[in-house]
């Protein structure tokens, strides 16, 4: 079979510990290039890096356990907080954060306000709202990623897509969903909006971090909701989203 990476496969010579901070691909495709699979790891970071704790660390099928627990404790040396999880598409944080994010550009595409999209999840807990925080990682970004999660079967709203092909890709370029300035996003005014907002839109993010604790992604519930109020910010007085979850039932 030929190798997905061949630049990877030319430079990658047998023996040391080989680590991707790949965010969506996944590390059973990337071992495609090697000889030897089970010295591949993902050690995947989020941006800003020096104000974002976690680090995932990423375990395929063939990943050797002791190759994930050298970089699980090369993590903590660097003040990082490592979570173990399985090699599947976004692992577990950049999985979560999908839907969530699809759901909010298809409202956009509704005519909800992205103003109002933002204020209703920092209502919820949020630290930013679901618009500030796709310009803030890149439009560009977010398209890539949503095709590579969502393997190429689910459209690019409109909204979005339009905002890519002028350029205005967040933050990064001074225009994105917001114009940008001094490194702050410039709002207009928010629409009035109820609990069945917030309900509709954080409901796809509490539905996959539900599904990848039921799929092993990572081990349990409470390492899901450690994970996910460290990777993405989930109001943490809420005890994470499965918790939030539970006490909702």
């Amino acid at each position: 079979k030929r190798s997905l990476f061949p630049s990877l496969e030319k430079m990658a010579k047998p023996g040391p510990i080989l680590a991707s901070n790949t965010s969506s691909l996944k590390l059973a495709d990337i071992a495609t290039a090697l000889k030897d699979p089970s010295r591949l790891v993902g050690i995947h970071f989020f941006n800003p890096v020096p104000l974002l704790q976690l680090v995932e660390i990423v375990s395929s099928e063939r990943t050797r356990p002791e190759i994930a627990k050298n970089a699980a404790a090369f993590v903590r040396q660097i003040d990082k907080l490592p979570l173990p999880v399985k090699d599947a598409p976004g692992f577990l944080v950049n999985r979560v954060l999908g839907p969530y994010m699809q759901n909010a550009f298809r409202m956009i595409d509704e005519g909800i306000k992205p103003e109002t999209l933002d204020k209703a999840m920092e209502a919820f807990g949020m630290p930013m709202g679901p618009a500030e925080l796709a310009d803030t990682v890149g439009l560009d970004i977010c398209v890539a990623a949503g095709k590579s999660l969502a393997k190429g079967a689910t459209e690019v709203p409109k909204f979005l897509a339009d905002k890519v092909a002028l350029g205005q890709l967040g933050k990064k370029s001074g225009q994105g969903i917001y114009r940008w300035e001094k490194g702050k996003a410039v709002k207009g005014e928010a629409d009035a909006y109820d609990q069945r907002l917030i309900d509709s839109l954080i409901e796809p993010y509490l539905h996959e971090a539900e599904a990848a604790v039921k799929e092993g992604i990572v081990a349990d519930a409470e390492l899901a909701d450690g994970g996910l109020i460290f990777g993405t910010g989930f109001a943490p007085f809420r005890g994470g989203p499965l918790h939030y979850l539970n006490d909702k039932k």
